[in-house]
């Protein structure tokens, strides 16, 4: 089984409104590879176009070396799941995930050996019998994939298919879904707007913005790495403000926020340019105010709010004019006791934690 999947120059229009603006994407077979954007963004639309049921106004999908723009959706070594599930009311467990081998001509113990492998696999084989109504909305996300796992796809397509789950449910089936690709080895595509989701399961995303494709990575990578403000701002929270370059030498730049100057490591950048610069707030150090300090980028201020958030409190805080968000570890299950409204404080952002994006 390979899946090796290329996107080139994909274009699709919808009247003068453009979906997909020159897509180009690889993914590797047996990868997990999620497309991560907002409403509106295309990514859907490119899952419509992989499986047939969309035509690419420009460009090719090609599948282990062959070009699909020619396969029918039925024809095409791929299958999808919805985020509706669409399960058949009027069939139990086992008839569903059996209903599209009866397009195979599969003999009745290939089926039968079939079906049962997929429900073991997604742990649903003592429910068998059950008709959807019966199941919660997991154990039908999971009818839905055995029912596409059991036709043994090169891809899977799945489109935002915990969309209608509740926050608890959709962590553990995250979790499910991640081990069960790793144990079939399919190529999986994966289109969701949550980011949580696209950063715990992924190998590799693609961050979709107007069409467009503004960064592809591994999650560690986009994350920590972000390619422009677009991908900053939407993957996680993020500190970001607009800088005018002061200086630069071989280990970094200096850069003028407002009145407060920051030292950003590793980067180059022309002296009297204008930038962007942006930390996570988890790599802000926010410690009492008096505590000695070493290094660069200490900046006196006081916090303004404080936001519960069980394992960390989000912490606002105005440096200078500067508005810093950052946040605290509750190790002893609640936020320190200085830290508080109003409180002196001092942050510490690492040059190292800092980066430039263009303007």
């Amino acid at each position: 089984m390979a899946g090796g999947l290329s996107l080139t120059g994909l274009v699709k229009r919808f009247g003068d409104a453009v979906a997909v603006d020159g897509l180009d994407l690889e993914i590797g077979e047996g990868e997990f590879f999620s497309l991560l954007g907002s409403s509106g963004c295309g990514k859907t639309t490119t899952l419509r176009m992989i499986a047939g049921f969309e035509e690419p106004d420009e460009g090719q999908i090609v599948l282990d070396g062959a070009d699909l723009s020619q396969v029918s959706p039925h024809k095409r070594p791929v299958n999808t799941v919805f985020q509706s599930y669409a399960l058949f009311p009027f069939l139990d467990v086992s008839d569903n995930v059996a209903f599209g081998l009866r397009y195979q001509r599969a003999s009745k113990d290939d089926v039968r050996r079939r079906v049962g492998a997929a429900l073991e696999l997604v742990q649903m084989g003592s429910l068998a019998k059950r008709k959807p109504h019966q199941l919660s909305g997991g154990q039908q996300q999971r009818v839905a994939l055995a029912r596409a796992l059991v036709l043994e796809p090169t891809v899977l397509l799945l489109d935002e298919p915990m969309g209608a789950l509740d926050a608890k449910l959709r962590k553990q089936l995250q979790l499910e879904l991640r081990a069960l690709q790793k144990q079939v080895g399919t190529t999986f595509v994966y289109v969701t707007h949550d980011q949580e989701e696209a950063l715990t399961m992924s190998d590799r995303l693609a961050v979709l913005e107007s069409g467009r494709v503004m960064q592809v990575g591994t999650p560690s990578e986009v994350y920590s790495e972000p390619a422009n403000a677009h991908v900053a701002t939407f993957l996680g929270t993020a500190n970001l403000w607009d800088a005018h370059i002061v200086s630069a030498d071989a280990d970094g730049v200096c850069c003028k926020v407002g009145d407060v100057e920051l030292r950003v490591a590793g980067t180059r950048a022309e002296p009297g340019s204008e930038m962007a610069v942006m930390v996570r707030p988890e790599r802000v150090e926010v410690t009492p105010a008096g505590t000695a300090t070493d290094g660069a980028n200490v900046l006196p201020g006081r916090v303004g709010t404080l936001t519960f958030r069980g394992a960390h409190t989000a912490v606002l805080l105005d440096c200078s004019g500067l508005r810093l968000e950052a946040e605290v570890a509750n190790v002893a299950g609640a936020p320190p006791a200085w830290l508080a409204e109003g409180a002196a404080v001092v942050a510490q952002v690492s040059p190292q934690a800092l980066r430039l994006l263009s303007a």
